[in-house]
């Protein structure tokens, strides 16, 4: 546990550097766009999220597992799955690619309600294979523990890629925040594979290589989790704006999705501590009582912290909202209470669950992450239409309950 608070430490001066970064770009986007640009760029970020999630599925999570268990006999040991991730992205991108670019302009109405952000689209395809060298880049780093070189890297990439934001929104407003926004994770990737191309492990990355079907089979048990993964929250949450807009409009949206950002950015302390050190550790164990064991010691960790974040954010909001957002986002005071409770719930429904991923359980991770993102666009759409915005966060707290009870039941056939 003394590493893992460690690695929480780092982790949350990334947090840190990556709250400040995403507050200072929601607050010059808020200057000079408002509240329906707030909602306008969500949609976009959970858009891109689920086109970097598809793209990059085969270097993700799986390359994380298998570069944790044998890195330290060597990188040629974890070559056939470096080079089988590879392949399948190949193939991925040469399916995803070709679609965006034709159905950018249905997109772009889908997304925003009007076609003249296709050239949004099309960028963020072009982008795609940039952003998924940067995946694989920071899997590899990660599947080799070296928390230190992983944290530097993120932070330096957000700084970058904030700067680049901040200045496409000052010249471009709107337009130049999406714009930036499209091509801010093929920054990402770009930065990253710069600074490992020196790297011992670099050399053994090859598409040249012949794989074995067993570490291809390997590779695409996580790329159908991490697809689903990818689909699962962003449409998701597509569809929770799109509700929102519909029965609130863009402005009413935009304070929810103030409320949203501001909780991804407190919990990006404790995420990234998961995915760093987590995952890592939990796929170095075999035995199931050493895994649960594992589980509920990081949950009594993880509990106390996420709730004084949660009490803090809470007592500070309204100056939360003034120092990061504007005037015109006041009203959002009132989503706090039942978004906060939610996102306590959710953090501590993330480590129950994260064994479902280390064990390379698919039909569980699947079956969950379909069923609880449709109930989480049900239930927003059931309550949206009686309590107004406040709907959209009873809907969260539910749908994360019930997905925690689930994890609870679940933990004993995960770590099988």
């Amino acid at each position: 546990m003394r590493k893992f608070l460690s690695v929480t430490v780092f982790s949350g001066l990334l947090a840190v550097v990556k709250m400040g970064a995403g507050f200072l770009i929601a607050k010059v986007v808020a200057i000079y766009t408002g509240p329906a640009g707030i909602a306008m760029l969500g949609q976009l970020q959970s858009f891109t999220n689920m086109l970097t999630g598809l793209a990059g599925s085969p270097v993700g999570n799986g390359v994380v597992r298998y570069t944790a268990e044998n890195y330290q006999e060597g990188y040629q040991k974890c070559q056939p799955w470096w080079s089988a991730g590879i392949q399948c992205v190949i193939v991925i991108t040469s399916i995803i690619i070709p679609v965006l670019l034709l159905l950018s302009h249905n997109l772009s109405k889908w997304l925003f309600g009007s076609d003249a952000y296709t050239y949004v689209i099309i960028i963020t395809a072009l982008m795609l294979p940039f952003s998924t060298l940067g995946t694989l880049c920071n899997s590899i780093i990660n599947g080799q523990q070296n928390y230190k070189r992983y944290i530097a890297l993120g932070a330096i990439s957000v700084v970058i890629s904030t700067i680049v934001m901040i200045l496409f929104v000052y010249y471009g407003n709107l337009r130049g925040a999406l714009l930036a926004l499209s091509i801010q994770n093929g920054c990402i990737g770009l930065i990253l594979l710069a600074s490992s191309i020196r790297q011992e492990w670099f050399k053994f990355l090859t598409i040249t290589r012949k794989v074995n079907r067993e570490r291809i089979k390997d590779i695409s048990n996580y790329v159908v989790i991490a697809i689903v993964t990818a689909l699962g929250l962003p449409l998701a949450l597509i569809g929770v704006r799109k509700i929102l807009v519909a029965y609130v409009g863009w402005d009413g949206t935009g304070e929810w999705q103030a409320v949203w950002k501001i909780s991804e950015a407190y919990l990006a302390v404790l995420s990234i501590a998961l995915s760093t050190y987590f995952l890592p550790k939990l796929s170095t164990l075999k035995n199931s009582v050493e895994i649960q064991k594992e589980v509920f010691s990081t949950l009594k960790i993880v509990f106390p912290v996420a709730l004084f974040l949660a009490i803090c954010v809470f007592i500070f909001k309204d100056l939360a909202l003034k120092i990061l957002f504007t005037e015109s986002f006041y009203k959002a005071r009132e989503l706090f209470l039942v978004q906060l409770i939610g996102d306590i719930v959710k953090i501590c429904s993330w480590v129950l669950a994260f064994p479902m991923l280390s064990r390379g359980k698919t039909n569980w991770l699947i079956s969950t992450e379909v069923i609880f993102s449709l109930s989480l666009v049900i239930f927003t759409w059931l309550f949206v239409m009686k309590f107004g915005v406040h709907g959209a966060n009873y809907a969260f707290l539910l749908n994360y309950s019930i997905y925690f009870i689930t994890m609870v039941i679940g933990l004993p056939r995960f770590t099988r």
